[in-house]
């Protein structure tokens, strides 16, 4: 194993934690997706959870796209939020809603023909990613990488048309800063 790759290993987690930890609430408006990756020619399945924002809440490899695999991405997203969204938005796989009256979930459910492109939208990244690592090895491997990358995608993400490009640079350079401040605590 090359010596980043095992530098990452062993820090990476650590890094995202912090970065986690050091993040605002994010928004009570959820959009759930699921999307195909090949992992050595079997289809798995990576269930994502973003919010309004394009903050990445979490997200799940798994073997199946059903009533289960839609419950456990639920559940770990209600327990590592720790409040139950407003609104959720999701595509029309019939396994959301059973989950959401499985869990008693009193916030409206939204389904619809492009209501859910914000999560989609946030499929091109990973996308971009498995290309460039020329596919994930082991969906623990997909798993790890993509919790990693998704701590460190938040810290940098803003939402470029709400605000000048001055302000822009501004909230750049406090990221940079709060990024070499983790690398240095750990």
């Amino acid at each position: 194993m090359k010596p980043l790759r095992r530098w990452v290993l062993k820090f990476g987690p650590g890094f995202a934690r912090g970065l986690r930890r050091s993040r605002p609430r994010p928004s009570d408006r959820w959009h759930l997706d699921e999307m195909v990756v090949r992992i050595p020619g079997k289809r798995m399945y990576l269930w994502r959870a973003v919010d309004h924002e394009d903050e990445v809440l979490d997200m799940l490899v798994q073997r199946r796209r059903d009533k289960r695999a839609a419950l456990r991405l639920m559940r770990k997203l209600l327990r590592k939020q720790g409040f139950a969204p407003n609104l959720l938005t999701t595509g029309k796989l019939g396994s959301y809603g059973s989950a959401f009256r499985h869990l008693r979930l009193a916030c409206p459910h939204e389904q619809g023909l492009r209501a859910n492109n914000r999560a989609e939208n946030s499929h091109e990244g990973v996308r971009r990613r498995e290309r460039k690592m020329q596919r994930f090895k082991s969906a623990g491997s997909a798993q790890r990488f993509l919790n990693m990358q998704a701590a460190v995608h938040n810290n940098f993400n803003l939402q470029r048309h709400l605000i000048s490009r001055s302000t822009l640079r501004a909230f750049r350079a406090e990221a940079t800063a709060r990024w070499q401040g983790a690398v240095a605590a750990v």
